[in-house]
């Protein structure tokens, strides 16, 4: 389609048709529906695999103990993208109800396209910014990714703000112009979305995403990185920033100035609008790509662009100054580890795949836990072979990573089921037993660090620990957890858990090429 002028084509693909940018909350009963569609957040016209038609999808919310009931049905049909689907819930953790937890060959076979399932599981007493994305191949990269939050009406934090509904929700996204199957590892992002907005080079001039306020006023925004590859340092200029919470877990508040938020991380700061009634510019710089800017506009501000008011990060955050709000479980600190891996990240030297203590990761035909339910306990009997590590119950597990021969760096590993310690952070020499940040993705690090973190086995079932970088979980960079298998019988598979294999195996499969070794 050609357009005479700028303006018409600015009417035509930079409305709501193409550039869709809304605060829309679900839940925690609702209907998600997967399919394909054509946006065009940054200027850039493709075909997306979109959440409840939005990008990012709908906020699903919830208060404290509620039993989310997530109804998925799949109509995805552009056979350039992954046409199976589905959803893991990243953060939660799924106590009791291991076969919801969405992970691809893990948990579940996919939803086949035509299919539904219903994600039904209980938050507990977890509380927080948490997400849900695709975990089947790349997909979510694809635009499968949207904001989960679960209100806490206990909240320590609350007379310490006004303001936290879906417009203080800041999400931070990559996008790709090619579909997710032809992206290469070592290509950097068309561009970066801020609450799904954004512009690339030679691209339209597109409107900066606005994030409105009115004075003096205090907000708790919730930070989120859902992005593929890159991590981010966001900073709003003339702005502190009192973190209260990461990944799910209350922290001591601590003021700052930047967060470098690596991918799959979330943050909930306090900021208080007490600056001059003005615009002030929300950036968000990533480590890989080019730069994205958003607004702060004051109510009564007029409608134009902030001036050049950029400030130094002098304050820039430290992960070893983020402490909890509640102490963890005195074992997890006070006694010596039962079980303590170190696992060193590397390269295969022909097909540049990764690796994990030597093995690279690929996923079973045959999910882990059915292999698990049908009797195969031992980690010589899993599949995939060399990536599954059985745990005992009820104990305290230290991981310890070396990257110093995995190219790709930082990078950031998420553990399912879990939150866990960082006694040690990247870019420290100093470990923690006394009051280190729980959370549930960290980074690795640069060459020289040595991260290590500790978590208690008290949830059975099979659990990813991975890179969160999905073109590094796709070719190699996982290990699954069996976590005291003898106890999933605990946990029958539901009727519609059972029916997705057959489905999924019945089907003509989708085979796409992995994608070129990274050249970082």
């Amino acid at each position: 389609m050609r357009f005479k002028s700028e303006r018409r084509y600015k009417e035509h693909y930079l409305s709501p048709k193409y550039l869709q940018i809304h605060a829309v909350t679900i839940g925690p009963v609702a209907d998600l529906v997967v399919a394909n569609a054509q946006v065009s957040p940054d200027g850039f016209i493709k075909s997306a695999v979109l959440a409840g038609g939005t990008l990012p999808g709908p906020i699903i919310v919830g208060q404290k103990g509620d039993t989310f009931k997530i109804n998925v049905t799949n109509y995805l049909n552009d056979e350039t993208m992954l046409t199976g689907t589905s959803i893991h819930w990243h953060g939660l953790f799924q106590n009791h109800s291991n076969q919801m937890d969405g992970s691809a060959f893990v948990t579940q076979c996919p939803l086949s396209p035509g299919q539904s399932f219903l994600y039904e599981f209980n938050g507990g007493t977890q509380v927080g910014t948490h997400w849900y994305h695709s975990h089947y191949g790349v997909q979510y990269c694809d635009g499968l990714r949207g904001a989960l939050i679960i209100y806490d009406p206990q909240d320590p934090y609350r007379l310490s703000y006004d303001i936290d509904n879906e417009s203080t929700v800041i999400t931070l996204m990559d996008w790709y112009h090619l579909p997710s199957p032809q992206v290469q590892r070592q290509v950097n992002p068309d561009s970066v979305l801020i609450n799904g907005v954004g512009s690339y080079q030679g691209g339209p001039d597109m409107p900066y995403p606005i994030i409105d306020v009115q004075p003096y006023k205090r907000y708790r925004f919730r930070l989120l990185n859902m992005a593929c590859k890159p991590n981010y340092i966001f900073s709003i200029d003339n702005h502190n920033l009192t973190i209260i919470e990461v990944d799910g877990q209350y922290v001591e508040p601590l003021v700052v100035n930047s967060i470098q938020i690596y991918a799959a991380q979330r943050y909930s700061f306090i900021l208080e609008t007490n600056q001059t009634v003005d615009n002030y510019w929300v950036h968000a710089d990533p480590n890989a790509g080019t730069n994205s800017t958003a607004i702060l506009r004051y109510a009564g501000s007029p409608n134009v662009d902030p001036k050049n008011r950029t400030t130094p990060n002098s304050a820039a955050l430290n992960e070893t100054s983020l402490h909890p709000l509640y102490p963890p479980a005195p074992s997890l600190l006070q006694q010596d580890a039962d079980v303590k891996l170190n696992l060193v990240l590397g390269k295969n030297n022909t097909s540049f795949n990764f690796l994990i203590n030597g093995v690279q990761y690929t996923s079973p035909s045959v999910p882990v836990l059915l292999q698990l339910l049908s009797g195969d306990m031992t980690a010589s009997d899993l599949a995939p072979n060399g990536t599954v590590y059985t745990l005992p119950r009820n104990k305290v597990i230290e991981i310890s990573w070396n990257p110093d021969n995995s190219p790709g760096r930082p990078h950031p590993f998420h553990l399912h089921g879990h939150s866990f310690a960082v006694i040690r952070s990247a870019g420290s020499s100093n470990y923690n037993y006394v009051n280190p940040v729980m959370r549930d993705t960290v980074t690795t690090g640069v060459a020289g660090d040595y991260v290590t973190i500790r978590f208690i086995t008290d949830n059975p079932g099979p659990w990813l620990l991975h890179c969160h970088i999905d073109w590094h979980l796709l070719t190699g960079m996982a290990i699954v957890f069996a976590e005291a298998p003898q106890d999933l019988a605990s946990q029958p598979l539901t009727n519609s858990s059972k029916q997705l294999c057959p489905i999924y195996d019945s089907l003509p499969q989708q085979n796409f090429p992995l994608p070129p070794p990274d050249s970082s």
